[in-house]
């Protein structure tokens, strides 16, 4: 059965897409499995940092396993394959914690598409990145034309989507998209995504929040949620709570 693996190393999260028989190309079953794993990690204060990678040496993940949407109706394409893939992308891009993608193969369709929706990405020399949603038909629905535009030149977007063409690791390094070309991508995203221990968890969550702000990143989410967290740190928050306990009307002092 091909899922989503979750590993605990101290601080680090690894979750590892599982469905090498067909490159860890995606279906129903790993989508819900790595909803379920993201939504738990999201409450987990001992998780620092998440690494997502593939199993084998191939592919980090082929896209969507085409017997998994090759013969739903074209509702239910759009409002649940399509829609159901989006929002845990955006919930993967959303994710509190710092996330690296460590692609130990090919990124291919919605493959690249989670590899964007990462905060970093390292690749090996063997992986390279393509969407050939074209070559059956469709065209790239969790964000490759959105989030992925803004992450390498629109030329490049341009040369997968339209052209059919693979880009290798050193060009992908040389656009930004990834941070490094390295034999072991997920020794080297497990060091960096350690290096967080080291740092304060709220202040990198505020950074991302921040960061993500700046680019447009999901900007309305990450606002209020940089307000709330100021809201809730102050006297206000504090007397307007109690006062709804106590039955009461509020003493605001304005601090």
């Amino acid at each position: 059965m091909s899922g989503v693996v979750r590993e605990d190393r101290g601080g680090v999260t690894v979750l590892r897409l599982d469905n090498a028989a067909k490159l860890n190309a995606f279906t129903v079953a790993m989508l819900d499995d790595l909803e379920r794993h993201l939504r738990a990690v999201e409450r987990d204060a001992s998780c620092r940092a998440v690494v997502l990678t593939g199993t084998g040496e191939k592919a980090f993940c082929a896209g969507a396993d085409i017997g998994a949407w090759g013969d739903l109706s074209p509702a239910e394409f759009a409002r649940h394959w399509v829609r159901d893939g989006h929002r845990l992308f955006d919930r993967l891009a959303a994710l509190s914690r710092p996330t690296v993608a460590a692609l130990n193969g090919h990124a291919f369709g919605g493959g690249l598409e989670l590899a964007a929706a990462c905060d970093i990405r390292v690749m090996t020399p063997r992986a390279t990145l393509a969407l050939p949603e074209a070559r059956v038909g469709i065209v790239p629905g969790w964000s490759g034309t959105q989030r992925l535009a803004r992450l390498m030149p629109e030329a490049m977007v341009k040369e997968m989507a339209l052209f059919g063409t693979r880009i290798p690791a050193e060009r992908a390094v040389n656009a930004g998209f990834a941070t490094e070309v390295v034999d072991d991508a997920l020794t080297r995203a497990l060091e960096l995504a350690g290096g967080v221990a080291d740092l304060s968890p709220r202040a990198v969550e505020i950074a991302k929040a921040m960061i993500h702000a700046a680019v447009g990143e999901d900007r309305g989410a990450a606002v209020e949620a940089l307000g709330s967290a100021a809201i809730a740190a102050t006297e206000d928050r504090a007397e307007g709570v109690s006062a709804f306990h106590e039955k009461r009307k509020p003493e605001f002092g304005g601090h």
